[in-house]
């Protein structure tokens, strides 16, 4: 099974850190020293995506001007200098062609957001990763699963999961467990934001999923769910009427950046996780907390 494309739903509005995404896309918010858009396409990159495509809203055009060439700063660098700055953005730029956009014109929801790119992707199986989880582990998250699709049949689809304390499983998208083999099981059943007491099990459905093309055709037709949304997790319930979900248990660190309190745990783990910065920062901590 061999998963080209990725879909980054980017058309959010980032309710949860205002004011700060006010007049910014949430997705442009840094961790560290790079964008959260950044990270994840830089680890869709890794796992082997050759195309990428942005299902963005109004007032995310900074999200496309990230992703271009900028003349006048490479014109800047170029007779300053700036060496390393010049091939950090060199590193950074997508090849001709592998970028897509397209829009999502009203908040109708995660799986409106994925409908909006079915002529993008077209007949084939895709991923769809949500920008403002970052998961810090080498290889990323998504070379994980793709990794472990490869070991599945052709119409297989594959969700990212992790155990949540079992008071907390009304927050999130929840699987049920069936088969097991090693970090990898097959899903029996979903539910989302299951009332307190009645989830199938605490692991949650996190933000990166490999699905099949025919989501696209329930999509199409998906009543508004939870939220008054148009919700992928009932349409992945739709689809597993007639193909298979397995789940993996990634490894690594998994940072809600969608949140003020997850944003700050995040700059802080991948701060630390950076050699040039880990000393400095740990010892900047050091003299906070003692002071």
């Amino acid at each position: 099974m061999k998963i080209r494309k990725a879909v980054f739903p980017v058309a959010g509005l980032g309710t949860r850190v205002l004011p700060a995404t006010k007049a910014m896309p949430k997705e442009m918010l840094t961790i560290v020293d790079k964008p959260l858009i950044q990270y994840v396409f830089d680890e869709a990159k890794e796992a082997g995506i050759e195309h990428f495509v942005f299902v963005t809203g109004r007032n995310k055009d900074a999200i496309e001007d990230h992703f271009d060439l900028m003349y006048e700063l490479d014109a800047t660098l170029a007779a300053r200098g700036k060496k390393a700055e010049m091939e950090i953005l060199a590193r950074d730029q997508p090849a001709a062609g592998a970028v897509s956009f397209t829009r999502q014109q009203s908040p109708l929801g995660l799986g409106h957001a994925v409908w909006c790119a079915r002529d993008i992707v077209g007949d084939e199986p895709f991923a769809v990763v949500l920008p403002d989880e970052l998961v810090l582990h080498t290889p990323g998250c998504l070379a994980q699963m793709i990794a472990a699709a490869g070991k599945l049949p052709e119409k297989s689809n594959v969700l990212a999961v992790q155990e949540v304390p079992a008071d907390q499983t009304h927050q999130y998208g929840i699987c049920g467990v069936g088969k097991r083999d090693g970090r990898m099981f097959e899903v029996d059943g979903m539910v989302e934001k299951p009332a307190k007491g009645t989830a199938p099990s605490n692991f949650s459905i996190t933000g990166r999923y490999i699905l099949q093309p025919e989501i696209f055709k329930i999509l199409a037709t998906q009543e508004r769910g939870a939220g008054g949304e148009i919700q992928l997790t009932d349409a992945m319930i739709g689809l597993s009427k007639t193909q298979k979900f397995y789940g993996v248990e990634f490894e690594g660190e998994r940072h809600d950046c969608g949140s003020k309190s997850g944003f700050l745990r995040a700059n802080i783990a991948f701060g630390m996780a950076r050699p040039d910065l880990r000393e400095g920062l740990r010892e900047d901590m050091r003299k906070y907390l003692e002071g």
